[in-house]
């Protein structure tokens, strides 16, 4: 069965679903063979990087965990659905999957009042990534600590923490990197994104890695830039000589280099 790495954060704005998409991508663009799947179920949105819409997306995460479709058949395969479209011909020659979840209110408001099993979740990754053959299974995950969130981490290979240079993220992440070692996620590495261009980068990794003990993949400027891209497409690949996908670059050969500790 391929990796499951899961990317999260205490909180939202951080550019998580972004960073995710783009690292999913780096990966699949070496040739490996990557699922992505959308955990954040409350207030999805990583689909809007490759395209889709509420039209295009017949079947989502959701009808699975009502059992209404199986895993499979949430599986989107965007080397083939979106790799057609102007702007997205970097995916044709990839090997990757999206699960979204539905951005349906209704569908959404129903999550909300009933919940759902978790260990289905589970579960379902498990069977997707072995009948995919997957290399990765990346898990974007819901901002916060929450059980669908613990029971993610848990079962994953490794965790990136996401966070911003704000003293509310420097707290929150250190919540999370306590969870993180108490469940033995065997791999674990923190992102600061949005840094400020008056960043003392080789400064500040070396202070954010004390204070944690817990390595910086990367350190991603704020940047106008990928602002001005609204989350419509693949940064990286858009513009790959930017210093955002240059980050993006050095966290894809990190994660890359987990498979050493599994084998």
């Amino acid at each position: 069965m391929g990796k499951i790495i899961s990317i999260h954060s205490f909180r939202g704005g951080t550019g998580k679903s972004n960073i995710t998409a783009n690292l999913a991508a780096q990966l699949a663009k070496t040739g490996q063979r990557v699922g992505i799947v959308d955990t954040d179920i409350q207030s999805p949105g990583i689909h809007a990087l490759f395209g889709m819409s509420e039209t295009s997306i017949q079947k989502s995460l959701n009808d699975f965990l009502w059992g209404d479709a199986t895993i499979d058949e949430v599986a989107y395969p965007l080397h083939e659905i979106a790799s057609g479209e102007a702007g997205r011909e970097f995916l044709k020659d990839m090997k990757l999957w999206l699960i979204p979840s539905s951005i349906r209110a209704e569908e959404i408001t129903r999550i909300l009042q009933d919940g759902y099993n978790v260990s289905t979740l589970n579960q379902g990754l498990h069977s997707l990534s072995v009948s995919l053959g997957l290399d990765y299974l990346f898990i974007d995950t819901h901002p916060g600590i929450n059980e669908e969130t613990l029971l993610s981490i848990a079962i994953s290979h490794g965790l990136i923490i996401i966070m911003r240079p704000d003293q509310q993220d420097f707290q929150g992440t250190a919540v999370t990197v306590d969870i993180a070692r108490h469940l033995e996620v065997p791999e674990l590495r923190l992102v600061v994104n949005k840094a400020l261009s008056k960043y003392d980068t080789v400064a500040a990794k070396a202070d954010i890695e004390a204070n944690y003990g817990v390595e910086v993949s990367a350190i991603l400027p704020l940047s106008e830039d990928v602002a001005a891209n609204e989350s419509a497409n693949l940064f990286s690949f858009l513009q790959p000589n930017h210093p955002w996908s240059k980050g993006l670059e050095k966290i894809a050969r990190d994660v890359a280099a987990f498979d050493a500790s599994y084998e």
